[in-house]
């Protein structure tokens, strides 16, 4: 979680001269009315005056993230831009506890969970009431595994603040991840009470709610996801999942075809469906486990084991089995 400073600044840049303040001002304005490349040339001639405004650098960084990229390889380019401004917002205030988080944050994006716990320590260090921080440790711990820190982590954020659903989302994903289920659930509920037209939040706990032996609830909580985002792939995906096991196949087929309209290259879908149909249509069955072999070259071994499992009819039973019936699996 990262954001561009606002009531901070005229603090920082009292002792700067008029010039710095009225074009921080203005970067600030033309920020808030998204001109974003407007924004970065402001900030940008204000660090030319003067390159020790290390709140210049941090928004500028933040910019840069938030600048919109033709394709993958100019967001990376950008972000590259931002990782610099957060490190020179550092080497000028090496107590800037916000540079720290947003660096870690963006060391998190990229799955560098080490590095990523090492800023948001430093960050703790200079500001230990700082929430973002507390929450994006708790985040990073979680992804390394380390569960009873980012727990800790998770708690403490909650007695700073406790009613921010992203902070209980996150949480109950940490529960999740180690099957508790009823927990996880729990958090859902309250990330919902403070943000109740978040379609995600619906899903997640259907999710939830389904590993917990709540189908119904689970059913229902799909489909006020999908009636809060109508476009919503992934919520048509998980409802195609939840109805083949309860045994309603066309309309499984008929909210996986959705998704893959919606999403047509979540290789997830491909896969589901295929493992659906094994039995009842080997020929669409293969035809699915094809094209998720051409999206996803990367994990070819799977889909290859699948599409040999298919030559036989134990081979076909053994992939329904491994997907819907794992605990039968020998």
């Amino acid at each position: 979680m990262k954001k561009i400073l606002g009531f901070m600044v005229a603090v920082l840049l009292l002792g700067a001269c008029n010039s710095d303040v009225s074009l921080f001002k203005k970067a600030q304005l033309a920020a808030s009315k998204g001109k974003i490349s407007e924004a970065l040339q402001l900030y940008s001639r204000l660090l030319k005056q003067n390159p020790k405004a290390a709140t210049a650098y941090l928004n500028r960084g933040v910019l840069w993230e938030n600048l919109p990229a033709k394709d993958a390889k100019e967001k990376q380019k950008n972000r590259a831009f931002a990782k610099q401004d957060y490190e020179k917002a550092i080497e000028t205030d090496p107590t800037f506890a916000q540079a720290y988080n947003n660096l870690a944050a963006l060391y998190i994006e990229q799955g560098d969970y080490d590095r990523a716990v090492y800023n948001l320590d430093t960050a703790l260090y200079y500001s230990p009431s700082y929430f973002t921080a507390r929450m994006n440790r708790a985040i990073a711990h979680s992804r390394l595994g380390n569960v009873d820190k980012a727990l800790k982590d998770f708690d403490a954020a909650l007695k700073l603040r406790d009613n921010e659903p992203i902070l209980y989302l996150n949480r109950a994903i940490a529960y999740f991840n180690i099957h508790q289920y009823e927990k996880a659930i729990e958090d859902y509920s309250h990330a919902i009470m403070y943000d109740p037209e978040n379609p995600r939040l619906f899903l997640e706990r259907a999710r939830a709610l389904d590993k917990a032996g709540y189908p119904a609830n689970a059913y229902a909580d799909l489909e006020e996801a999908i009636t809060l985002h109508p476009g919503y792939a992934l919520a048509y995906y998980h409802m195609g999942d939840l109805l083949y096991r309860k045994g309603e196949l066309e309309m499984a087929l008929g909210y996986l075809a959705r998704a893959k309209e919606l999403a047509n290259q979540y290789v997830p879908i491909y896969d589901l469906m295929g493992d659906m149909l094994a039995m009842q249509d080997p020929v669409a069955a293969v035809a699915n486990y094809k094209v998720a072999l051409k999206l996803d070259p990367a994990h070819a071994a799977k889909y290859n084991r699948k599409l040999n499992l298919m030559r036989s009819d134990q081979g076909r039973e053994r992939i329904t089995a491994e997907r819907f019936k794992p605990k039968d699996i020998k």
